[in-house]
C-alpha cells in the first residue's frame, strides 16, 4: 500500500494550478443520462472518483471518453439505457446516487444500490427519496437497492428539503428538468457546484432559475440536448493549497482560484493573520506574521465554513497562537484525524461535535494513518510544518479528491514523495 513521506523543510514559493471541482464534475457527469446528444465537460479533474463515475455510467449504457489527458470528458447516451446501478460499482463512491434522478427522468424507473464513500458518518438517502417522491416517484428499499418507478412520468411539485443537502438538490434539479410542469425546491443547497450544474443544464435546454439561492424553480421541458461546459474550479482543493504556505511559511499563488468561492473561509484566514489577495491569475496567500492566531470555526452549509475544509483548518490551528474550538455541524465522526495529529505533538480534546485545539509551537513528524479524504490531506499539511519526517499511510483516499498532489506541492518547494508499499 502506498505511503506519502513529508519532511518539513521551510517556506514554500511558487504557483499551484487548481483543478476542476470533483464534486461539481460528479454531478455534471450523470446529466449525460438526460439526453441522447453528447455532453462534453472541460477542465475535468483527473481523479479516481471520476474514473468510478465513468465506470458506472458505462454500465448504464453511456459512452465516456477521456481526451486531453483526461481533462476533457466527452460522453453520450444515445442507445439503450440500463436502469440498474449495481452495488459493486456504487459502493465505491457516495456520489453514485446522483444517477437516480436522471434515470427516473429518462426511463421512468431505476434500481440503484445504496452508495458507499468515506466513513464520516451517516449521510442518509431519505432526503433524496423525499425529493424524488415529491415529483411523483414511488421508491422502496429492497435488499440494499432502491427500487424507483413513476406512473406516467415525473410531475412538477413544490418540495422543501429538511436539510440543505447538495446531493438531494442535484438529484431534484436533474429529475425536475424533464418533469411535466413547474417544480419549486425550497431550502435548496446554495453551493457553487449547484450553480455549475444549473448552468450546464441550462446549456442543455433546461429552464432553471434561482440557483445560488435557497429557492430554485424549474420549468420542465420535453427534451434536453447536448452541450459543452467547463467544470468550475475546485474550492476545496483551492482552500487546501491556500493553507500550505500558511502552515509551512512562504507565499503561493493558486492559479484559477477565486476568493468568491470561499468567502467564509477567507474571512477566518484574515482573522488568523493571513494575507489573501485576488490576482489576475488566481489567489495569492501568505502568513502576515511568524505564527497565526487561533480562531474558532463552525462548519455550516454554504455559504458558511465548508465541512470539507475543517480537517485542514484543524491542522493549521495545531500550531496557532492560543486556543481554538472547531465545531462540526454537518457530519458526525469527522474528527478522526485528531488522534493522528496528536501523534504529531498536537494538543486536541474532542467532545462530541467539538474539538478544542491548544496551539503548540511546533509539530513533530510521526507515522500516521489517513481515515478519509480530507483527513488525509490535513496530515500532509501538518507534515509540512513538522520537525522531521511524517509518514502518511492509507493514502488511496487522496486519489479520490486531489489531482497530482505530490507533484503540485513539490513544484512549490515541499519535500514530499510517494512510495509504494509492500
Amino acid at each position: 500500500m502506498d505511503r506519502i513521506i513529508v519532511r518539513g523543510n521551510g517556506p514554500l514559493s511558487g504557483q499551484i494550478p487548481i483543478a476542476g471541482a470533483k464534486n461539481a464534475c460528479l454531478a455534471l457527469m450523470p446529466a449525460t443520462l438526460l439526453s441522447e446528444e453528447p455532453l462534453t465537460l472541460t477542465n475535468a479533474p483527473r481523479l479516481s472518483d471520476i474514473a468510478t463515475m465513468t465506470e458506472l455510467l458505462a454500465s448504464l449504457g453511456a459512452e465516456v471518453s477521456q481526451l486531453n489527458e483526461g481533462q476533457v470528458l466527452a460522453s453520450a447516451c444515445h442507445g439503450e439505457v440500463n436502469p440498474v446501478a449495481e452495488y459493486e460499482i456504487v459502493r465505491k463512491m457516495r456520489a453514485s446516487n446522483l444517477v437516480l434522478g436522471p434515470l427516473l427522468a429518462r426511463l421512468g424507473h431505476a434500481v440503484v444500490s445504496l452508495p458507499g464513500g468515506c466513513a464520516i458518518g451517516a449521510r442518509p438517502m431519505d432526503l433524496h427519496i423525499d425529493a424524488l417522491t415529491a415529483l411523483g416517484a414511488e421508491i422502496e428499499l429492497k435488499e440494499g437497492y432502491l427500487h424507483a418507478r413513476t406512473r406516467g412520468g415525473l410531475k412538477g411539485a413544490v418540495h422543501q428539503l429538511r436539510f440543505a443537502s447538495v446531493g438531494a438538490t442535484e438529484n431534484f434539479l436533474m429529475a425536475a428538468s424533464l418533469a411535466k410542469g413547474t417544480s419549486v425546491l425550497k431550502n435548496a443547497a446554495r453551493e457553487p457546484e449547484i450553480v455549475d450544474l444549473a448552468d450546464c443544464l441550462r446549456k442543455m435546454g433546461a429552464q432553471i432559475s434561482g440557483d445560488g439561492t435557497s429557492t430554485i424553480e424549474i420549468q420542465g421541458v420535453d427534451r434536453l440536448h447536448g452541450a459543452t461546459h467547463p467544470v468550475v474550479a475546485d474550492r476545496i482543493e483551492l482552500g487546501t493549497y491556500m493553507l500550505a504556505p500558511v502552515i509551512a511559511g512562504g507565499e503561493v499563488e493558486c492559479l484559477g482560484g477565486k476568493v468568491s468561492l470561499l468567502e467564509s473561509f477567507c474571512e477566518k484566514l484574515d482573522q488568523a493573520g493571513v494575507s489573501v489577495e485576488q490576482t489576475d491569475k488566481g489567489v495569492r496567500v501568505s502568513r502576515r506574521g511568524d505564527r497565526v492566531k487561533a480562531v474558532d470555526v463552525v462548519t455550516e452549509p454554504y455559504p458558511g465554513f465548508p465541512t470539507d475544509l475543517q480537517a485542514q483548518m484543524m491542522a493549521l490551528m495545531c500550531t496557532a497562537e492560543g486556543t481554538s474550538v472547531l465545531e462540526e455541524r454537518i457530519f458526525e465522526n469527522r474528527f478522526m484525524h485528531a488522534p493522528e495529529l496528536v501523534r504529531m505533538g498536537a494538543s486536541i480534546d474532542v467532545h462530541g461535535g467539538h474539538a478544542t485545539v491548544h496551539g503548540v509551537e511546533r509539530l513533530k513528524g510521526a507515522p500516521v494513518m489517513a481515515t478519509d479524504l480530507r483527513a488525509s490531506v490535513s496530515l500532509i499539511l501538518a507534515g509540512l510544518a513538522a520537525e522531521g519526517e511524517t509518514v502518511v499511510s492509507r493514502v488511496y483516499h487522496l486519489d479520490r479528491g486531489y489531482e497530482r498532489l505530490v507533484r503540485k506541492l513539490e513544484a512549490v518547494g515541499a519535500d514530499i514523495e510517494r512510495v509504494s508499499g509492500e
